[in-house]
């Protein structure tokens, strides 16, 4: 297959993989708010961490294993899909009267099955550009950047579009778009370069359930890199599950409740992601000229400044300014943690439990970090009692501020940057 042909394919995998989580994920909170489940958001973002404890390793087994990755990806967002779509035409029948306990059963379903795919199609891609003489290190994050355009397309079609006169990120329309997006991927993703398996060859009983990944552990330097990605990986959802939140909280006040901020809080939010494209074009050389150690700490520190800036902005003139840069580090802040770390396992893992390390890379980072930080968010924004108070939000981001500070200077203290090897483990 022709390289420009392979990267086309790839992109178009990309977009639909990222489309498919942009449709909600940045304007899940305002609708679960408009609902009257405001004090459940944190359970919403909770769930996609508790769910990626486990079934990234589960179906990074099964694609390193049983079935080929290429197929795995179109089964689980096949599942993903349907379970989505059952969410919204849950929330069209209850009508005015939204239960937390069926939404968020069907909505749990449906992102067990989507998180394992962020690292599955990550393999998918790795695998494909390999057997096609193609460096992933230096020429897949380019074709990530449309992954993000796709996030963003996404998230502007939640913002402006309006159906039967709502916009859909007040709505549970948002649901059936995710929804639908999926299940285009789950046929699309059948056509992608076949993924070899390892099932024939004879292997122990830790290799065989895919648990030789976690010996990776036993290196010191591993470990500190997966202990501090589940630290990182706190931030992660804070901003996604409260940030539309927070914007929207603004209208109450007559002042600034017709502000664009306030109005389009998907679409300032969406700069964010337009970041990303730009920074992710820029991990090539900040891998190469930094090493891991300092990209990540690059990372940790525009969390500082993400969550920093949102303490200190409004919706007015020049206050809208702070969000806008809050949003322009937050490139920095994802993409040098998410891609560089998933590139820096893919470097340093041998072949056979590739897809599986990169399952444990996603369970640290977006399920046990993502987990424990959303919960704790949540604890935080109760204490501030910011549903009531609203000006109380500034010390919420300021505390989450103070935590990122913190990872940081323990993470410079005690990773050491290796240079690339393959683990013996």
């Amino acid at each position: 297959m022709k390289s420009s042909q392979l990267k086309f394919r790839l992109v178009l995998m990309l977009v639909l993989q990222y489309a498919a989580w942009g449709a909600y994920l940045t304007s899940l909170g305002r609708y679960l708010g408009n609902a009257g489940l405001g004090p459940q958001i944190k359970w919403f973002f909770a769930m996609q961490g508790i769910v990626s404890i486990f079934m990234p390793t589960l179906m990074g087994i099964v694609a390193d294993r049983y079935i080929q990755a290429q197929k795995t990806l179109s089964l689980c967002h096949g599942l993903a899909g349907l379970f989505m779509i059952g969410a919204g035409l849950y929330c069209l029948s209850a009508g005015g009267s939204v239960q937390f306990t069926p939404l968020f059963v069907l909505y749990s379903l449906s992102v067990a099955f989507y998180m394992p795919t962020i690292a599955i199609s990550n393999s998918v891609a790795y695998n494909a550009m390999g057997k096609n003489g193609m460096d992933p290190v230096k020429e897949f994050p380019p074709l990530r950047v449309f992954g993000t355009v796709g996030f963003i397309c996404s998230m502007l079609l939640t913002n402006f579009v309006k159906i039967g006169g709502v916009a859909m990120q007040d709505s549970y329309t948002q649901l059936f778009s995710s929804g639908l997006i999926s299940l285009i991927l789950c046929g699309y993703a059948l056509s992608m370069p076949a993924c070899e398996t390892n099932r024939g060859e004879s292997k122990s009983l830790a290799e065989a359930f895919g648990l030789k990944a976690f010996s990776l552990f036993k290196d010191p330097q591993f470990a500190i890199f997966f202990i501090f990605s589940m630290l990182l990986g706190a931030s992660l959802q804070i901003t996604n599950g409260y940030a539309n939140t927070f914007l929207g909280s603004f209208a109450q006040n007559p002042a600034l409740a017709d502000t664009f901020a306030v109005k389009n809080s998907n679409a300032l939010i969406a700069i964010s992601q337009a970041s990303e494209t730009l920074c992710i074009l820029l991990i090539p050389f900040c891998m190469k000229k930094l090493g891991i150690k300092k990209v990540m700490l690059l990372a940790m520190f525009a969390w500082v400044f993400r969550f920093g800036l949102f303490g200190l902005g409004n919706p007015a003139w020049p206050g809208v300014l702070l969000f806008v840069l809050s949003c322009i580090v937050y490139g920095v802040a994802f993409d040098f943690f998410n891609i560089s770390g998933s590139l820096y396992v893919n470097e340093n893992t041998s072949a056979d439990i590739r897809s599986s390390a990169q399952g444990v890379f996603m369970l640290m980072t977006n399920g046990l970090g993502a987990t424990v930080g959303t919960l704790a968010a949540g604890k935080v924004v109760e204490a501030c009692d910011v549903f009531n108070t609203p000006a109380n939000w500034s010390t919420a981001w300021y505390i989450f501020a103070g935590y990122a500070l913190v990872v940081g200077l323990l993470f410079a203290v005690l990773f050491k940057d290796p240079s690339k090897k393959v683990s013996k483990a």
